[in-house]
């Protein structure tokens, strides 16, 4: 069965480095990912842009593809946003269809101290999106919890639900929403830094300018 990912974060704002990798992971995949912006993030300060106006960045700088869908469920959320409720939550609604959670070398390193993290294998397969050829250092109790859980071919993750950790390696882009805001609020433009949709309206980006 098809699988379907999740791609989470504050996309405060979405930029053409989180488009890039989810896009390569998609391929790799061979699945369509939610891409889903963070409510109140637990473990960083809240975004700039309100929920309404990150929504609306992420609508439009996802037209013209059917492949990268986005995804407000945990915006509407109230509290603090955990990914272990999200995926309950998909779970709940996808019955057994693979679903693969997209992460980060540095995020998926720092598993151990998410919410309920164990509970995440049980969910959902794990892809960490890697740079070729530089593997993450894993602390000893995840490094445990992912023995005999490793795949290498993604057809792989098609077979069971839930449970299994596969290395994606993908081009990752050097952009950071920090350094966008503040070029934005300097009164610049880093036009190929976001997509291109995002400047057709004062009003996408004016949570960011001074």
């Amino acid at each position: 069965m098809k699988p379907l990912a999740i791609f989470g974060g504050t996309f405060d704002p979405i930029h053409l480095g989180h488009l890039c990798v989810a896009w390569e992971a998609a391929e790799l995949l061979d699945a369509d990912v939610l891409m889903m912006p963070a409510g109140l993030p637990p473990h960083r300060p809240p975004p700039i842009a309100s929920a309404a106006q990150r929504l609306a960045m992420l609508r439009v700088a996802l037209r013209g593809q059917s492949r990268l869908i986005p995804d407000a469920r945990e915006l509407a959320r109230d509290g603090a946003s955990y990914t272990v409720d999200t995926l309950a939550g998909l779970r709940a609604e996808q019955g057994d269809r693979p679903l693969v959670l997209l992460l980060g070398a540095d995020a998926f390193a720092g598993l151990p101290d998410w919410h309920e993290w164990r509970r995440l294998f049980e969910l959902a397969h794990i892809g960490v999106l890697s740079r070729p050829g530089e593997p993450a250092p894993l602390p000893q109790a995840l490094e445990q919890e992912i023995a005999g859980r490793r795949v290498d071919d993604a057809a792989a993750l098609q077979l069971v639900p839930a449970g299994r950790v596969i290395e994606l390696a993908v081009t990752p882009l050097e952009i950071s929403s920090t350094r966008i805001r503040q070029l934005l609020g300097a009164g610049r433009e880093p036009r190929y830094l976001l997509p291109a949709g995002l400047f057709d309206s004062t009003e996408l980006l004016s949570p960011y300018r001074r």
